[in-house]
């Protein structure tokens, strides 16, 4: 969904604890949690979308026509259709007007009994832009329509099945006074635009694509687009348009290059090529979220998009190039493969946010990516995962699905989805991704697939890696070391923990050891790194030269390394190799020798932000 870092996730943080995780004395018998467990499937299922938008600020006339199909596994059940603030204006199945005693709307709800196995809906509602001020749904400000349907907003434009397997083709048409809307977008390809017999503008839009309610879009309004074009890896001409109000048309040229960049990146990296013939980007100032991934139309708010040299600083730059990367990796990862049920949310958040990460350490420095990333793990989902607002990136309940566009969600769930890169590596992984898309594409599914594309394409196993997802937690890695002077022998010796939590925090008791992949190297007193030898009998996931991954998955191990002469220094959870907190003792001595030599740019950074640290609080007690 939108990009939300920093301020909003901390708000939205702040939200959960309120209606999430307050205590039983705040609890209203009328909040009755959403379980996972609990999950059905549709009863009916909707292939084809037809849509007639009448654009007017007070009474926007919606026409739906959907073709409807009953789900064989859930049979002799009505059809409920989900809706908010609308004005049921008419109702028909297969062309002939519904009787009212064959529907009714019961807490804002679509009825009908007594439906075919399949058959096509037709219903027109009145809705009211310019009076939604939850700026979800349809809404009108500063003159432009606009829409934000994730999770659900989609129920204040028709009544439908708004919920995200339930996957459609769109076909949108939009009328409206040209002067006032000039321009009118929706998903998908454009396919015919007349003026009417009235005056109006018409333009149709048709997306070839099955998405999700949640991915719509509509603008409309006083517009100006920025164009450009890229050529894709199979020949085809993309027509790329960025769209801004008026007043800040030259301020685009930055995000068009950015969006550029992310469409080789995807095609190189990943074999993903764009599937429209046009993408769509629109920059308003009133846009309520970061930034939307809607297909083929991302809407953004104008901070993510707009950067001058006048006045924009480097990070600004930077943050804008991250943003528009992460809605267009969304295309694959969220719009052509996107989630069974909202607790699946990690799933294309989590693995868009590394995508995105891995983006920009590809665009700009590596480590210091590594070293920004983490430092925001440490700083907002860290104090997230040690309070009364814990939970696991894949949620077993909540109360308002809003609640979950956390710091966890997103940033832990990024993190372990660089676990499965830690442990594959990059060939690995591609697989993974390859066998990922080529299961599921089209599909809504869950964090279990994409683990099990993972694992099968790579013949292993990562049946423990679920307990990633159902605990909450940082996890403690304690190490210790020990040199044995007439073997010539080094050892560490690792263990897990949990801190601990709230027994009322879901899943905060019970919590098993869960794997931890551990980056490592040794590096001898001269400063050069060591060829990693385990003894006989050990073995690590992997061993690259001087390097080694080493997987831990109980509460405790040891390895031991041969080959060495002298005590080495041993270089551990490089690049944070897994969100877990480390605990190991070492001298200020070793710190600085680590700061000097290690071999991984993260961990010298880190040796000197620790030695900083003990530095500091040492001359703080001398003032004592």
């Amino acid at each position: 969904m939108c990009y939300i870092k920093g301020e909003a996730i901390q708000k939205a943080t702040l939200l959960a604890l309120f209606l999430n995780c307050q205590s039983h004395y705040f609890r209203s018998p009328e909040l009755k949690p959403v379980l996972r467990s609990d999950y059905q499937p549709p009863a009916f299922w909707i292939d084809e979308v037809t849509l007639e938008f009448d654009l007017s600020p007070r009474g926007t006339l919606v026409t739906a026509s959907l073709s409807l199909r009953r789900n064989d596994d859930r049979p002799n059940l009505p059809l409920e259709l989900v809706g908010e603030k609308l004005d049921l204006k008419s109702i028909a199945i297969d062309g002939t007007q519904l009787a009212p005693d064959r529907y009714e709307i019961a807490d804002g709800n679509l009825v009908i009994r007594d439906v075919p196995d399949a058959f096509n809906l037709q219903t027109q509602v009145s809705i009211d832009p310019v009076d939604n001020k939850s700026l979800y749904g349809l809404y009108q400000s500063s003159g432009n329509y606009c829409t934000q349907c994730e999770a659900m907003g989609f129920r204040r434009i028709t009544y439908f099945l708004d919920r995200p397997d339930v996957l459609a083709r769109y076909t949108v048409t939009l009328r409206a006074d040209p002067i006032s809307c000039p321009v009118m977008l929706s998903n998908g390809n454009r396919i015919a635009e007349r003026t009417l017999d009235d005056g109006r503008r018409e333009v149709v839009w048709q997306d070839p694509f099955p998405k999700p309610s949640y991915l719509f879009a509509l603008v409309a309004g006083d517009l100006r687009c920025h164009p450009g074009k890229f050529v894709t890896c199979g020949g085809r001409e993309v027509q790329l348009e960025i769209w801004v109000e008026p007043e800040n048309i030259d301020c685009c040229e930055h995000a068009l290059r950015s969006l550029q960049k992310s469409m080789l990146w995807d095609e190189q990296t990943f074999g993903l090529e764009y599937d429209l013939d046009i993408y769509m980007i629109v920059a308003v100032n009133d846009f309520n979220m970061g930034a939307m991934e809607n297909k083929g139309l991302n809407v953004f708010n104008s901070k993510y998009v707009l950067a001058s040299p006048e006045t924009a600083t480097d990070d600004d730059y930077l943050h804008v190039e991250a943003v528009i990367a992460h809605e267009y990796f969304h295309n694959w990862t969220g719009n052509r493969v996107t989630c069974r049920d909202w607790f699946q949310l990690t799933l294309k958040e989590g693995l868009t946010v590394f995508r995105d990460q891995q983006f920009t350490a590809d665009q700009t420095s590596a480590a210091v990516k590594r070293i920004d990333d983490v430092v925001t793990l440490r700083s907002r989902q860290w104090p997230e995962d040690a309070g009364p607002m814990a939970h696991p990136i894949r949620p077993e309940s909540y109360i308002s699905m809003d609640n979950f566009y956390t710091a966890t969600v997103y940033d832990k769930g990024a993190e372990i989805i660089r676990i499965y890169h830690t442990l594959l590596g990059a060939d690995g992984f591609r697989r993974g991704m390859d066998l990922y898309f080529e299961r599921h594409d089209g599909d809504a599914v869950t964090c279990d697939d994409f683990r099990a594309a993972m694992a099968d394409a790579n013949n292993m196993s990562f049946e423990l890696l679920d307990r990633w997802y159902s605990q909450p937690g940082t996890p403690t890695l304690t190490v210790s070391s020990t040199w044995d002077d007439e073997l010539n022998q080094f050892h560490l010796e690792f263990a897990q923990s949990y801190p601990s939590l709230s027994n009322e925090i879901p899943g905060a008791t019970g919590r098993k050891p869960v794997p931890i992949p551990i980056d490592m190297g040794l590096i001898a007193p001269d400063g050069k790194s060591l060829p990693i030898v385990l003894s006989d009998g050990q073995t690590a996931q992997r061993i690259d030269g001087n390097s080694a991954v080493l997987l831990l998955d109980t509460e405790t191990s040891s390895y031991t390394f041969t080959g060495m002469t002298e005590r080495p220094t041993a270089s551990v959870l490089r690049g944070l190799s897994a969100p877990v907190a480390l605990q190991m003792e070492r001298s200020n001595e070793e710190l600085a020798f680590l700061m000097a030599h290690d071999g991984d740019s993260f961990n010298r950074w880190d040796a000197g932000q620790t030695l900083a640290t003990n530095l500091i609080l040492k001359l703080a007690d001398c003032v004592k």
